[in-house]
């Protein structure tokens, strides 16, 4: 793991305001590596993340800290990897062993935990959420109890489906019907932590994200702030107002996307026409890879392989940009090897604020890789499903000593002789290499039986089982 020092890189000087930095963080659920047009769709047009890009820094080897959901959210509020918060399992009535919180989940994101939204509001913050939490629905797990000054969005993602007459599916469904859910059979909208709706109609949350986010901005333009906006788009079932259904030519997974584009253009729009763009890191990332079983409804990891729920490059390589005019260089493209759970101690340097000394993290300060410094300040990067190690990265070698592809009924593989890819040559992991190069493979196993000491926190299910028996 990486050692945090007890003292942080200092804030950057900010050249339009004399105070500490903001912070916004663009979450979207389900993009795929290959869904935006800078990095390669041919028909997804996204001219304002691509502007986004041009104006900022796109990074080619960005990692999320798990999968799916529930986990690599957790990861990077905390700046921890799951087995270290035990949001890696959850349960139902009946003891079925899960990866994200459901409705009938018991658990959630441990109080003891300490968010960016806790960390920062102790340097004065105001700290907002717009959007999906999925850590936890039982009160005691709400954003309120994690720092969050202020929420507007759902508790989690559930899926629900009826028959209904569909513009955007009827290039893709004679029928001209499709089974997508306008509103779902259990799923609440809350505003702060009063449910103002039950079911909401879907089609409109990007827009009233959206307008939500555009007014906590203005709120708050005179003071620091943290902004985490966690859209819960693309992910399926899909919805899109009239504005974008059936506009684009990927369907309606791309009319999807192309309303998050509108709404990513409105908050960068915001913060210039406000005059604190110079004075606001945004962050545009996706939770995890593409759900490729949704096939036309689901997203593309381009030419990496696999997708969400693996821990194949799809799985967990995910598109992201840094924007903040003045600072990060404009039209930068970077390849260092970057994680979700490098921006806690980033935001924690930037703004001053004191990293906590009793708990281990799993996250580096990377102030210097924003400014434009060559290589990469981590060594590894380690792949989870569950509780259970994977593969390791280090530099640009991947070994994998376990392998399952995504939300298949067959059994991982265990490889006596762990595969072996060289990611900056072939990204696409079609090539392994473990025969021509032991002494790498031995240097990664003995990373990863070092990584797999590391005992994990019990998860929620584990507590439960515990209890029973």
């Amino acid at each position: 793991m990486f050692a945090l020092p007890l003292f942080m890189a200092p804030a950057l000087q900010c050249s339009s305001q004399d105070r500490h930095p903001s912070f916004i963080i663009i979450f979207v659920d389900d993009l795929g590596y290959g869904d935006l047009g800078c990095y390669g769709h041919p028909t997804i047009m996204t001219p304002n993340i691509d502007n986004m890009a041009d104006e900022g820094m796109r990074f080619t080897q960005f990692y999320v800290g798990a999968a799916v959901c529930s986990p690599s959210r957790a990861a990077l509020l905390t700046g921890r990897l799951a087995i270290r918060t035990g949001v890696y399992g959850t349960t139902d009535p009946v003891g079925n062993r899960g990866v994200v919180f459901l409705q009938n989940s018991i658990g959630g994101l441990p109080a003891s935990e300490i968010t960016i939204a806790e960390m920062l509001k102790e340097k004065g913050y105001a700290t907002g959420l717009i959007g999906k939490w999925h850590l936890g629905h039982q009160p005691e797990f709400l954003p309120g109890k994690q720092g969050f000054d202020y929420w507007f969005g759902i508790d989690h993602h559930q899926n629900g489906v009826r028959r209904v007459p569909s513009i955007a599916t009827d290039r893709l469904n004679p029928s001209g019907e499709e089974e997508r859910a306008v509103k779902r059979p259990w799923c609440s909208l809350y505003r702060n932590d009063t449910v103002i709706e039950e079911n909401p109609d879907m089609r409109y949350l990007t827009k009233r994200y959206t307008d939500e986010a555009l007014r906590f901005i203005s709120r708050n333009k005179d003071r620091p702030f943290f902004l985490y906006f966690a859209n819960n788009n693309p992910h399926v079932p899909l919805y899109a107002t009239e504005d974008f259904e059936g506009k684009s030519k990927r369907g309606i997974y791309g009319d999807v996307v192309e309303e998050i584009d509108w709404s990513v253009g409105k908050i960068l729009e915001k913060l210039k026409e406000l005059g604190i763009d110079r004075n606001t890191l945004v962050w545009f990332i996706s939770d995890n890879g593409p759900w490729l079983q949704r096939r036309q409804n689901g997203g593309s990891a381009g030419l990496l392989r696999e997708g969400k729920n693996s821990t194949w490059e799809g799985g967990m390589r995910v598109p992201c940009i840094a924007w903040w005019p003045g600072t990060v260089p404009a039209g930068g493209v970077s390849p260092s090897l970057i994680a979700a759970m490098d921006l806690f101690p980033t935001f924690a340097g930037l703004s001053g604020a004191k990293i906590p000394g009793d708990r281990t993290f799993d996250g580096v300060d990377i102030t210097g890789v924003l400014k434009g410094a060559q290589g990469s300040p981590r060594e590894f990067i380690y792949y989870y499903i569950n509780d259970k190690l994977y593969a390791v990265r280090k530099g640009p070698w991947k070994a994998h000593f376990i392998t399952h592809d995504s939300y298949t009924p067959d059994l991982p593989v265990v490889h006596e002789i762990p595969l072996l890819y060289h990611l900056e040559v072939d990204p696409s992991e079609k090539y392994d290499l473990s025969g021509k190069f032991p002494g790498i493979v031995e240097e990664l196993t003995r990373e990863y039986e070092k990584q797999k000491l590391i005992r994990p926190v019990p998860s929620e299910i584990d507590k439960v089982m515990e209890n029973q028996n």
